[in-house]
């Protein structure tokens, strides 16, 4: 199998690049087909001073305690990064690339990561039932409020909303307009000048 390893992975990531994930179950189709995206997780990459890299993303399971509020739960999390990734290719049986984010984010940005972190962590995930709905209702014309207080929140949601925290989108565009596919290279975020996502390198994730 082509790519680097995870442990290459870890040491190249930094805050900002994203992590995409495609499966095959039939969850992963579904919200593949619901939300018409190649892939169908995304995560953000904090990896900030002393502390071992983190992702920052949304999922419906348990699996791993959240390292902000030390519990494990549903929703909006922010998780040890390998054993996310590990998680997410064994338990969930995915594949993972990681997109790096060029130039590298400042001081600044990081600590609007750990803000947006504060207000999001624990929010709910919505249900795959109202994934359809919500994608479609994001691409309706509408006007947003600046306000990002979100009832339930989806992974590329979490990371489309942590990226405008950091000044890196600046369209204002709905959160429920992102799904995975747009963080993929197909497709184009609309970055702040001077700022792009590389190629996707498929990361090879060991086995437990």
């Amino acid at each position: 199998m082509s790519g680097i390893s995870l442990d290459e992975a870890l040491n190249l990531t930094r805050t900002g690049d994203v992590w995409v994930f495609r499966g095959r179950s039939v969850p992963d189709r579904a919200i593949q087909m619901t939300t018409n995206s190649p892939v169908n997780h995304v995560g953000m990459s904090v990896v900030i001073e002393d502390l071992p890299p983190l992702m920052w993303h949304a999922e419906l399971g348990r699996s791993l305690p959240d390292m902000w509020a030390g519990t494990r739960q549903r929703g909006v999390q922010l998780h040890d990064l390998r054993e996310a990734v590990v998680v997410w290719g064994n338990r969930y049986g995915q594949r993972g690339w990681l997109r790096q984010l060029e130039p590298a984010v400042t001081r600044e940005m990081e600590d609007a990561v750990l803000r947006i972190v504060a207000r999001l962590d624990g929010t709910p995930f919505p249900s795959t039932a109202r994934l359809a709905g919500r994608w479609l209702r994001g691409r309706l014309p509408s006007r947003r409020s600046r306000e990002m207080a979100l009832e339930s929140a989806y992974c590329a949601e979490v990371v489309a909303v942590t990226y405008e925290e950091m000044g890196l989108l600046s369209d204002r565009r709905k959160p429920n307009w992102y799904d995975p596919g747009r963080f993929w290279s197909g497709d184009d975020l609309g970055l702040a000048t001077g700022f792009h996502l590389g190629e996707e390198i498929a990361v090879q994730i060991p086995k437990n």
